[in-house]
């Protein structure tokens, strides 16, 4: 058996993409192909689905997240994989990995062990291009905005009031605040500004919630990109930014298709943060899949805290989808974890420490269950994990009505999940799910921002400064009210502290800025201390990243 993820990757036997395409009947002349073994699928044939019927859909989300890993992309390729092993006809639909965490502290995003998408190299290094090109499109209507007002400024922009910021695909905590046009009157005005991470771009959740060309031409002329001295919104059409915008996108607008070890298809395509964005594939790739598969298993970024409200709350509204089961990955270390310990604890039994830590993963099922989706957990297997340790979670599981089955696919593939795909295609086709958003369009912005921080992070008490206040009500007075919020807040507590594991309560939640994303149309909530554009940490994976005297990728996973 091969030792590391990349070594697994590197022994799949690919099949031509031609080949996965026509497994799921996609005719070769609607796939343009990205070399032997990836492939974007035309916007024309997707077009020509809209009368199917849908598959089921699956939600694949986790506990809330540690350095001890979770693995809900591995769980979602090694459901799917175990779906096809039982004849039934999935397709797993992810997202794209960023360069940001790959060279930051994941070292990579397309699962593991088993249970892989492939090429996994070409996926975690720049894949077909899309995000550079989102991050282009998003560049240049900053160019545009700084050019239109080096030239005499006729919509009056006003330079202190511009909102749009730059982007790259990288984590540089120095791009955080800077100061541009710098160096005399031939390089314009100077002024603050900043750059965030492409996958907090709002053209990246533009791309990710468009469901067609006109769509996304339609978003991309909606941005807000600043006011004027009278307060006055300026958009993107007002620059005449959209069409070019368009054009760049083009390409990245149609889903990639690719595959697992195993040859089953997989959709992999765009790739927002969920703790700064809302965490969750294309609304493009999903509908697709849903038209080709009997099955579709997507996944939502970080805890249910986040991915999955936000994919309730944000990305099922906006696109009428209906989530069918949700499968909750828990790990035995990570809820060791969350109990109290430190990473290098994790190897010996500790019931006491699995039990503490029991307690997120209770709260992530009776969250899960308000939106009406029936819930199974999937306890991803470690090696060292004991039969006491995971009957306990087995039985912790039965007190909310929720059934725990193990899953071995990162040693085993296909093999290690036939049980859990065999239970949650039953709870799929019974029609349990009454699927509801938790909050209506028709509440107040600041309502909404409660409800998530009350129901759902189980916080006391939200705060925020007059000016938050303010800005919320300046967004309803325009018409922006109906608009769903995108909390931006840490990933790894239920709280905004970092530091608090578990099931935390009597904590509060301070919101330091809110901001309007009327392309995207949702409101951005920014929560805490989190960051739009995050840094590299002390020891940065980058450093072990490098290709062999063969020129092979090392170090990546």
């Amino acid at each position: 058996m091969a030792d590391s993820d990349i070594e697994i990757a590197r022994t799949a036997k690919m099949k031509p993409i031609s080949e996965i395409a026509d497994k799921i009947g996609i005719p070769s002349d609607s796939i343009i192909p990205y070399g032997h073994t990836k492939a974007k699928v035309t916007l024309d044939y997707i077009d020509s689905l809209k009368d199917r019927s849908d598959g089921k859909l699956i939600l694949v989300t986790a506990i809330s997240p540690t350095p001890a890993g979770e693995g809900k992309t591995t769980t979602s390729v090694g459901l799917s994989d175990g779906l096809n092993a039982i004849g039934k006809q999935t397709i797993v639909a992810l997202r794209e990995p960023s360069l940001g965490p790959c060279f930051g502290m994941k070292g990579g995003a397309a699962g593991g062990g088993y249970a892989q998408v492939v090429p996994m190299e070409d996926i975690n290094l720049h894949f077909t291009g899309d995000f550079h090109a989102i991050g282009a499109a998003h560049n240049l209507l900053s160019a545009m905005i700084d050019n239109h007002i080096y030239w005499g400024n006729s919509l009056d922009i006003d330079e202190r009031r511009i909102s749009w910021r730059r982007v790259v695909d990288m984590n540089d905590r120095a791009l955080r605040d800077i100061v541009c046009s710098l160096g005399g009157v031939a390089n314009g005005f100077p002024r603050q500004t900043g750059y965030d991470i492409t996958v907090a771009s709002e053209i990246m959740a533009i791309l990710c919630l468009s469901v067609s060309m006109e769509d996304l031409e339609r978003r991309l002329g909606q941005i807000v990109i600043g006011q004027t001295r009278e307060r006055k919104s300026i958009l993107a059409r007002d620059i005449k930014a959209p069409g070019a915008m368009a054009v760049l996108l083009k390409d990245a607008m149609m889903p990639n298709l690719v595959q697992t070890l195993e040859n089953n298809p997989a959709f992999l395509h765009g790739g927002p943060f969920a703790n700064i964005a809302h965490g969750c594939n294309s609304v493009m790739a999903t509908k697709t899949a849903l038209k080709l598969a009997d099955y579709v298993v997507t996944e939502a970024g970080f805890g249910a805290d986040l991915g999955a409200e936000k994919f309730f709350d944000i990305k099922c509204r906006k696109a009428g989808l209906k989530p069918d089961v949700t499968v909750i990955v828990a790990t035995i270390k990570a809820l060791k974890m969350n109990g109290g310990l430190s990473k290098d604890e994790l190897q010996d039994e500790n019931l006491e420490a699995v039990s503490n830590g029991l307690a997120n993963l209770g709260r992530h099922i009776q969250n899960v269950k308000k939106f009406g989706v029936p819930v199974v957990v999937a306890v991803n297997h470690f090696i060292y994990d004991t039969d006491a340790e995971i009957d306990l979670v087995k039985e912790y599981c039965k007190e909310y009505g929720v059934e725990a089955i193990t899953a071995k696919h990162w040693a085993h593939g296909s093999e290690g999940t036939k049980e859990l795909a065999q239970r949650v295609a039953e709870i799929a086709d019974s029609g349990a799910s009454q699927f509801a958003p938790i909050y209506t369009t028709d509440c107040s912005l600041w309502d909404k921002i409660d409800t998530i921080a009350t129901q759902i992070y189980r916080a006391d008490e939200v705060v925020a400064d007059k000016s938050v206040r303010d800005a919320l009500r300046n967004f309803e007075s325009q018409g922006y009210g109906d608009l769903p919020v995108c909390m931006a807040k840490t990933q790894y507590s239920f709280s905004t502290d970092p530091t608090l594991r578990g099931a935390p309560t009597g904590h509060v939640m301070p919101v330091r800025e809110v901001r309007l994303s009327a392309g995207a149309e949702f409101i951005v909530v920014i929560c805490g201390n989190i960051m739009t554009m995050p840094g590299l940490p002390r020891v940065p994976s980058a450093e072990a990243i490098g290709l062999d005297d063969e020129g092979l990728v090392q170090g990546l996973f």
